[in-house]
C-alpha cells in the first residue's frame, strides 16, 4: 500500500480551511480503511504567507488530527511555488495536488490512485464542465489553452494543478531548477506513463478566487517565456515582412516625386517609415525585455522560497488528548 501525501497550496484560505480539512481527513480514512494507501498517508497544507489565519487554523488542525501536517513559507511566494515547496518536503510514494477551494472533485482521487496501480505514473484530473465557472472565466480559459497551443506550448486542456504523481516523478522533477517555475508545462515535459481523469468542476465552496484576471494573464506570459521562442522567431518574421514593405514604400515614394506632382517633399519618405518602424521597434524591444527579464531571473539563481515553520498532526493514540 503507497503512502500518500495530499499537498494543498493555501494562501487566505480561512474561510473554506476547516472543511477542505475535514473532507480530506475523511477521504484519506476511507481510502485506508479499503486498503488502497497506508495509514501515515497524510494532508499537507503549505500556507503561502496568508495574511488571514489560514496558518493559525493549520496548527488547530494538526493539534486535531494525526493526518495533517503544515508548512509555513517565510512570504507569499505565489501558487506554484507552495505546490513545489510541497512536493520537494513530501517523502510519500505518491502524491497528489489540490486546491483548498474544493472546486476539484475528490471523489475522482480513489480513481487516480488505482491508475497509480495499475502503473501509470502521472494521472491528470481534467474538468469536462465548466459551467461553475462565469462566461468571461470559461471564454479566457478557452481563449488561454489556445494560445498556448498556438505557441507550441505542451499543455493537458482543461487541466490545473490537480493531479498525482509517483516518487519516480517528483525525483525527476527535483532535476528542473528553473526560477520562472510552470509546473503545469513541466510535468508534461518529464515523460513516463500518464492517464487523466475527467472530473465536474464545482463552485468554490467559501472566500474569493486567487486567480484574478491580472495574475491569469501572468501566469500566459509565465507559460509563453518559460516554453516557447515563437515570440523571437515572430520578431524575426516581422523583421522581413518590415523590411519587404519598407522597400514598397520607398519605390513608390520615388515614382510619385518623379512621375506625378502630388507629392508633398519630404512627407511621405519621412513620417510614414518612421512611424512605423518606431512602432515594430518598441514591440520588438518589448517582447525582447521580456526573455531578458526571464535569463536574469535564472542566472541570479535565487532560492524560490523558504520554510519558515512545520508542524506536524499528533499520533494517533494521543489524539484523545486534545480537545475538539
Amino acid at each position: 500500500m503507497p503512502t500518500l501525501h495530499l499537498v494543498v497550496p493555501c494562501y487566505n484560505e480561512e474561510a473554506v480551511l476547516a472543511e477542505s480539512c475535514r473532507q480530506f481527513v475523511e477521504l484519506l480514512e476511507k481510502l485506508i480503511g479499503k486498503g488502497k494507501i497506508n495509514a501515515s498517508s497524510q494532508v499537507v497544507f503549505v500556507d503561502d504567507g496568508s495574511r488571514d489565519k489560514t496558518w493559525l487554523l493549520i496548527e488547530k488542525e494538526a493539534s486535531r488530527r494525526s493526518h495533517v501536517t503544515g508548512i509555513k513559507l517565510s512570504r507569499n511566494r505565489g501558487h506554484q511555488n507552495a505546490v513545489l515547496a510541497g512536493l520537494m518536503a513530501s517523502n510519500a510514494d505518491v502524491v497528489i495536488t489540490i486546491d483548498a477551494d474544493l472546486q476539484d472533485d475528490i471523489n475522482v482521487i480513489e480513481t487516480m490512485i488505482d491508475h497509480h496501480a495499475q502503473g501509470s505514473e502521472i494521472v491528470y484530473g481534467v474538468r469536462n464542465d465548466r459551467s461553475s465557472d462565469s462566461l468571461f472565466k470559461r471564454n479566457s480559459a478557452v481563449a488561454f489553452y489556445k494560445l498556448l497551443a498556438w505557441f507550441g506550448v505542451d499543455l493537458i486542456h482543461n487541466h490545473a494543478d490537480f493531479r498525482l504523481m509517483s516518487r519516480k516523478i517528483i525525483d525527476a522533477l527535483r532535476e528542473y531548477n528553473e526560477v520562472n517555475l510552470y509546473l503545469r508545462g513541466i510535468i508534461p515535459l518529464i515523460g513516463f506513463k500518464a492517464t487523466t481523469v475527467e472530473y465536474v468542476r464545482k463552485e468554490r465552496f467559501a472566500g474569493e478566487t486567487k486567480y484574478p484576471l491580472k495574475k491569469m494573464l501572468k501566469l500566459a506570459g509565465e507559460a509563453i517565456t518559460s516554453f516557447s521562442t515563437v515570440p523571437l522567431q515572430m520578431i524575426t518574421m516581422l523583421g522581413f515582412i518590415v523590411f519587404g514593405c519598407s522597400l514598397l514604400v520607398g519605390g513608390w515614394v520615388i515614382w510619385t516625386a518623379l512621375f506625378t506632382k502630388n507629392a508633398v517633399p519630404g512627407w511621405a519618405s519621412t513620417v510614414f517609415p518612421l512611424t512605423l518602424l518606431g512602432g515594430i521597434q518598441l514591440l520588438c524591444l518589448g517582447v525582447i525585455g521580456a526573455y531578458l527579464g526571464k535569463i536574469y531571473g535564472e542566472t541570479k539563481s535565487r532560492p524560490r522560497y523558504f520554510v519558515e515553520r512545520t508542524v506536524t498532526g499528533l499520533p494517533v493514540q494521543d489524539r484523545e488528548l486534545v480537545p475538539e
